[in-house]
C-alpha cells in the first residue's frame, strides 16, 4: 500500500482556492468568486474538489487536503491542468476521535477526564462552534455527563437536552436534507433514553465478549457520550445535505458559466461525500461539468441512490437517478474494516416507528461506506485497482487500503493513500503519466 511521508512538501499543490459555506449553504462570496476568475484564467482543466466530513477544525481538513491532493501532480500527465478545491462548512469532531498519520499539531490531544466521558474543554469548545446559542443546554449536559447518576430520570433528561441541540428551527433549510431513505427523526432521539444508552454502551463496548446487565448498566453513561456524538453527527448529516444542495451545486453552475471547458472531479469524505452527492442534486438544470464524483467512506445510506427500497418498494432514496447528471461514473469506495460505519451508523440512522429488528438493522439502515452501493440497476461491484466502467454507479472495495485505526473510529478516517488518488484519476478519465 503507498503512503506518503507524514512531513512533506505540498507545493505542487497549486492553484488551490477554497470554497466556504455556512450551516444553511451560504456561500463566502469573495472566495468562491476568486475560484470562479482564477479557474478561467488559470486555464484549468481538470479540478478537483474535496469535501471534508465532521471535521470542526478547518487546519486538520486542510491538512486532509493537502495530503490526499499531494500525489496527484505527479500522478497527472503534462498536458493535465490540475486545480484543487478544498471545501470548508461547519462540521465538528470530537477531539477523541483519531485521524491516521496527522500532524499532532493538527489534532490536539483532549484524553477524558477521570471518572468517566465528560465534556472535556476541546471537546465542548467544538460543541460551541457548531451549536451557537446553545451554551445553558451544554451546561446542563456536561453536568449530566460528570455527575454519572444511577437516577433513571437524568438519564432521560440528558437524552431531552441532546435532543434540544440537535433540534432545527422552522425555516431552517436543512431542515428537510437530512432524509435519504425515510421521513423522520432517528429512534436514537425518541426511544426510550435508558435503553438506548445502553444499546450504546454495548456497542462501544463490543470487543466479541458477552457482557454480564450488570457490567452494561455500570457503563450506560458511556452509552450517554455516545449519544451526545451520535446526536451531532445526525445534525452534521442535515447540514452537509444544506450545503451540497443549497452551496456547492449551485457554485458549480456558476463555475461552468464561467470556465465551460472545465471538468469537475468531486470528492467527498465521509459526510463530506454526502455533501458532494446531494451538490449534485443542486446544480441547474443541463450541467454536465461534473465528470465524475468519488466518495471515500461515505457516512450516508447505502440505499440513497435506489429506485426503489427493497423494504418499500412505493419510494426510492432521496438520491435517487442524480448519478445521471455525472457525465462520468459515480464511485463509492467502501471498506469493512469501518467501525464506525459498521457499528454506530446503523443504530443511529434507525428512524423512530421502524419495526427493523437489530437482527436485520445493518441492512435496512447500512452506510454506503462500509458495504457501497445498494439497490441500483446495474450498478458494478469491484475492487481497488480493478478498471472502473465509464458511467453509472460502482462500488469499491477498499479493504487492501483503508484499515488502520483506533477507536472511536475505526478506519474511517483512514483515506489518504495513494492508491484512492488513482482510483480518482480513473474515475474521472484523468490521463497520467
Amino acid at each position: 500500500m503507498a503512503r506518503w511521508p507524514k512531513r512533506q512538501d505540498h507545493t505542487d499543490v497549486k492553484p488551490y482556492w477554497e470554497l466556504t459555506f455556512d450551516a444553511d449553504g451560504d456561500a463566502d462570496t469573495a472566495r468562491r468568486e476568486e475560484l470562479l476568475s482564477g479557474a478561467e484564467r488559470g486555464r484549468v482543466s481538470d479540478l478537483l474538489v474535496f469535501a471534508h466530513g465532521w471535521n470542526n477544525d478547518k487546519e486538520s481538513a486542510r491538512s486532509l487536503y493537502r495530503r490526499f491532493f499531494a500525489p496527484c501532480r505527479r500522478l497527472a500527465a503534462p498536458q493535465v491542468r490540475l486545480g484543487y478545491v478544498g471545501v470548508l462548512w461547519p462540521a465538528i469532531r470530537f477531539p477523541d476521535e483519531p485521524i491516521p498519520d496527522f500532524e499532532p499539531s493538527a489534532v490536539p490531544a483532549a484524553p477524558a477526564p477521570p471518572g468517566g466521558p465528560g465534556l472535556d474543554a476541546a471537546t465542548r469548545r467544538a460543541l460551541d462552534r457548531a451549536f451557537p446559542d446553545h451554551g445553558p443546554t451544554l451546561d446542563r449536559i456536561a453536568e449530566l455527563l460528570a455527575e454519572r447518576s444511577d437516577v433513571p430520570s437524568r438519564l432521560y433528561e440528558f437524552g431531552r437536552h441532546v435532543r434540544e441541540l440537535v433540534s432545527l428551527r422552522e425555516t431552517s433549510p436543512a431542515r428537510h436534507l437530512g432524509e435519504d431513505t425515510g421521513a423522520g427523526e432517528p429512534a436514537m432521539l425518541t426511544d426510550d433514553a435508558v435503553q438506548v444508552c445502553e444499546v450504546l454502551a454495548a456497542a462501544r463496548a463490543d470487543d466479541g465478549q458477552a457482557e454480564l446487565l450488570s457490567e452494561l448498566r455500570g457503563r450506560v453513561w458511556d452509552g450517554a457520550h455516545e449519544l451526545l456524538r451520535q446526536g451531532t453527527y445526525y445534525a452534521m448529516k442535515r447540514r452537509s445535505g444544506a450545503v451540497g444542495q443549497l452551496g456547492l451545486g449551485p457554485a458549480i453552475g456558476l463555475l461552468a458559466a464561467h470556465a465551460p471547458g472545465i471538468r469537475v472531479h468531486l470528492i467527498g469524505h465521509s459526510f463530506g461525500a454526502r455533501l458532494v452527492s446531494y451538490a449534485l442534486r443542486g446544480m441547474p438544470a443541463g450541467v454536465r461539468t461534473v465528470k465524475s464524483v468519488t466518495l471515500l467512506q461515505g457516512a450516508f445510506s447505502h440505499y440513497a441512490f435506489a429506485d426503489r427500497l427493497p423494504h418499500d418498494r412505493s419510494r426510492g432514496g432521496a438520491l435517487r437517478g442524480v448519478q445521471r447528471r455525472i457525465d462520468g461514473p459515480l464511485v463509492s469506495c467502501h471498506s469493512r474494516h469501518d467501525d464506525a460505519l459498521g457499528r454506530f451508523y446503523p443504530l443511529a440512522s434507525k428512524l423512530a416507528g421502524d419495526s427493523t429488528s437489530f437482527l436485520n438493522l445493518w441492512d435496512r439502515w447500512g452506510a454506503i461506506g462500509y458495504d457501497g452501493i445498494r439497490a441500483v440497476e446495474g450498478a458494478r461491484r469491484v475492487t481497488l485497482g480493478e478498471r472502473l466502467p465509464a458511467t453509472g454507479c460502482v462500488s469499491v472495495d477498499a479493504s487492501s487500503v483503508v484499515r488502520r485505526g483506533g477507536p472511536p473510529c475505526g478506519a474511517h478516517s483512514d483515506v489518504c493513500h495513494e492508491e484512492l488518488a488513482r482510483a480518482v484519476f480513473a474515475a474521472g478519465r484523468i490521463p497520467t503519466a
